[in-house]
């Protein structure tokens, strides 16, 4: 498409606005919003008074919290049932969705190890077998763990020799995970049971005699899902032993603020412990020698001045991907004995894309990159000599390629917009990846077209996005659209296959994906362009998306919607109370909305590295102008919007959610819906069950076909059905 310059952009945005007659007004009744109760709550930041009415709705305990919840919850359901095509939309999403999919394989102790859904199961089960060649036989299915299938599979590790398999779980989305044992060979459990886990990988000792694991003391039973976090600890459980009798391997009661990871290496003589401090894009790495009874745990890493991933070990010489003078990445190599910034070796240095993550395969090094969002993977022997690429099938998303030194191959997994996630097998030998599992959905392909666009936002950077749609789409400002983002915490947003999103398509609409400032799809520069005072970057970035879409008519202000989850969820409720006009829907998922007090629950408080804090003065002006709870204005023509959170989200507490939406709804001046979803023995997103997920986004298509006026959305689906 022709380039359009920002002054000129603006205007045709603002002639496309006008031209539109976007009112207060959208299609469907006005609502009456159930009363919600005010507090004279008033704070001070900085001699700065800030009201805060609905602070009684951060107590997600109480009847009175709950009585606000069942009536907010009735009058989304009442008002979503009355929408024509609801229905149709959930019957599209639940046939499409009923296709067999897998996970990558990885090997260890002698057996492969992948998960598999056939279809509609709520959770993924688990399978393992000794050759490719073998049948697989069922190890864990955590469908069994509930009838209703909100206990998912969090994580799982398997001891080096093959006899146990580690897995935790997490009940109703929420963070706090439980660790057992299975017996592999008989399929049982052991009486080991670990709690109180979180943000913690399982590492085994070689010999199958242990692990290593992170956890927090144990909460109280009433606030679990609200106090704040801090002091994780790095333990040792010893196979057949009580959690009481675990060792404490490493602590900090100095800083109540660091966590750990343990990580056991392939030779399985040193544990890697990293230090990380919330949510900082920097680390600090210790190691422990594991073959020296009552070694010390010994510092390599200290200064906390970039990220350091560990990627493997030459007995002392460890490598690492960093971004120490490399804001896009490189790999080094330092010599444990003499660890000294002067003597690292540069394996495989800085370039143009982004590099992602490192492994050693075949004593060969597979780096996996982005350019300009998508994946790019290189192979280099072990000096850092470039070898070759690893040819993908187009622009796409590329993972895993996991496995030992000495092994000669390797799995993955490619998709894109338009291809579900299909497994490759990868010969490192010959060079040559095959296809090991293709799923079969219920589309053409061929139907759907992407591209990728560049927009100028507001300071002249030039940000990419996404664009997919039928093919042979009108520019004539009439498509309905669903403008997607997130923008922080060094999170890269690439192509991937959605169910959820192929039949948004089916149904007329455009989906767009655009990768803000504050990702990682350009290294470490650019994922600080969007932090702490420079956040508003974000916003302006997604603005400036729109006003592109708007300006070259793939859609207009009356058929625009915008959505996010969690970050992103803050990220839609900013960009709406700035700018109300732009949009005619807005989705905000489990969003961070009240920017004052986020640090105050559970992990929050690990986001300042991104947001700042209100305790700082200077950081609490940047805050206060964007926080989406304490930019409503009464009397303002607010876009329809329906919020979503889940009660047992103990990530961002539904607290946020809440106070949100009971400010929206007083404040909003028109007749376009404030609601708000609210989802139970559900959490942050993860592991969430398929009928939770397909229920959800017939409600957020349902929703939008009435906001949008997509008269024809139930009829296409219908048809598309029928294909």
């Amino acid at each position: 498409m022709k380039h359009i310059k920002r002054a000129a952009l603006v205007a045709a945005v603002l002639l496309a606005h006008s031209a539109s007659a976007q009112t207060c007004a959208v299609a469907g009744p006005g609502v009456s919003y159930p009363a919600t109760r005010t507090v004279d709550q008033t704070d001070d930041y900085h001699g700065v008074k800030v009201a805060d009415p609905y602070r009684w709705l951060e107590d997600a305990n109480s009847d009175e919290t709950h009585a606000w919840v069942v009536a907010q919850n009735k009058l989304t359901q009442d008002y979503l049932s009355q929408i024509p095509g609801r229905d149709a939309i959930k019957s599209r999403l639940t046939k499409l969705w009923n296709f067999e999919r897998f996970s990558v394989p990885f090997k260890e102790g002698g057996r492969y190890f992948y998960s598999r859904n056939d279809g509609l199961q709520n959770q993924s089960v688990l399978y393992t077998m000794k050759t490719l060649a073998d049948v697989p036989r069922l190890l864990l299915d955590p469908n069994t763990l509930a009838a209703d299938g909100t206990v998912a599979l969090a994580g799982l590790a398997v001891s080096p020799n093959g006899k146990y398999l580690a897995y935790s779980t997490a009940a109703s989305g929420s963070d706090w995970n439980e660790i057992k044992v299975r017996d592999i060979d008989s399929g049982k459990d052991i009486e080991d049971h670990i709690k109180w886990v979180k943000f913690s990988s399982t590492a085994w000792l070689h010999d199958g005699s242990g692990f290593f694991y992170s956890r927090y003391d144990e909460p109280k039973e009433a606030t679990k899902l609200a106090d704040v976090n801090y002091f994780q600890k790095l333990y040792f459980h010893k196979i057949g032993t009580p959690q009481s009798a675990d060792t404490l391997v490493y602590d900090r009661p100095d800083h109540k603020d660091w966590g750990f990871g343990g990580e056991v290496t392939e030779d399985g003589r040193f544990l890697i412990i990293t230090a990380s401090q919330g949510t900082e894009n920097k680390n600090r790495v210790y190691y422990k020698d594991l073959s020296r009874k009552d070694a010390k745990v010994v510092p390599l890493l200290e200064d906390f001045d970039a990220s350091y991933n560990f990627i493997g070990n030459d007995g002392m010489v460890f490598w690492f991907r960093t971004e120490r003078n490399a804001p896009r990445g490189r790999i080094v190599a330092i010599d444990t004995r003499k660890p000294g910034v002067l003597n690292w070796k540069q394996i495989v240095p800085e370039s143009a894309n982004t590099m992602v993550s490192a492994s050693v395969v075949n004593n060969q090094l597979l780096v996996d990159y982005l350019s300009d969002a998508h994946s790019l993977v290189k192979v280099f022997d072990l000096k850092g000599k470039p070898l070759h690429d690893i040819e993908l099938p187009g622009l796409g998303s590329a993972g895993g390629f996991g496995g030992k030194r000495t092994d000669t191959e390797t799995f993955y997994s490619y998709t894109s917009f338009t291809t579900p996630s299909t497994i490759y097998r990868y010969d490192l030998k010959a060079n040559k990846s095959s296809v090991y599992r293709q799923p079969k959905v219920d589309f053409d392909p061929a139907a759907f077209e992407t591209r990728q666009e560049f927009f100028t936002s507001r300071d002249g950077t030039k940000v990419p996005m996404f664009i997919v749609s039928k093919k042979g789409l009108k520019l004539d400002g009439s498509n309905p659209t669903y403008l997607y983002g997130y923008g922080g915490f060094n999170v890269s947003l690439t192509p991937a296959f959605s169910v959820a999103n192929l039949a948004w398509l089916e149904m007329g609409g455009v989906y767009v994906m655009a990768n803000l400032r504050g990702g990682g799809e350009y290294g470490e520069s650019w994922h600080a362009a969007g932090t702490k005072l420079q956040k508003q970057n974000v916003f302006d970035d997604f603005i400036g998306a729109a006003e592109w879409l708007i300006a070259n008519k793939v859609t207009s202000p009356a058929k625009l919607s915008i959505g996010g989850g969690s970050n992103g969820g803050l990220l839609v409720g900013a960009t709406m109370t700035q700018r109300p006009d732009l949009f005619a829907a807005a989705i905000p998922q489990v969003g961070v909305l009240d920017m004052l007090r986020f640090h105050k629950f559970t992990i929050g408080w690990a986001w300042t590295s991104d947001y700042g804090s209100s305790d700082n003065a200077d950081e609490f002006k940047a805050l206060f102008k964007y926080s989406p709870l304490h930019n409503l204005k009464k009397g303002t023509c607010y876009p329809a919007t329906m919020i979503t959170t889940a009660d047992h989200d103990d990530r961002v507490v539904p607290a946020h959610s809440f106070k949100f939406a009971a400010a929206a709804q007083a404040d909003q001046a028109g007749a376009a819906p404030i609601l708000i979803r609210i989802d139970s023995k559900a959490g942050h997103g993860a592991g969430k069950p398929t009928t939770k997920q397909i229920e959800e986004v017939a409600d957020r298509w349902g929703f939008l076909t009435r906001a949008l006026k997509m008269d024809g959305a139930a009829e296409a689906v219908k048809s598309a059905g029928q294909q």
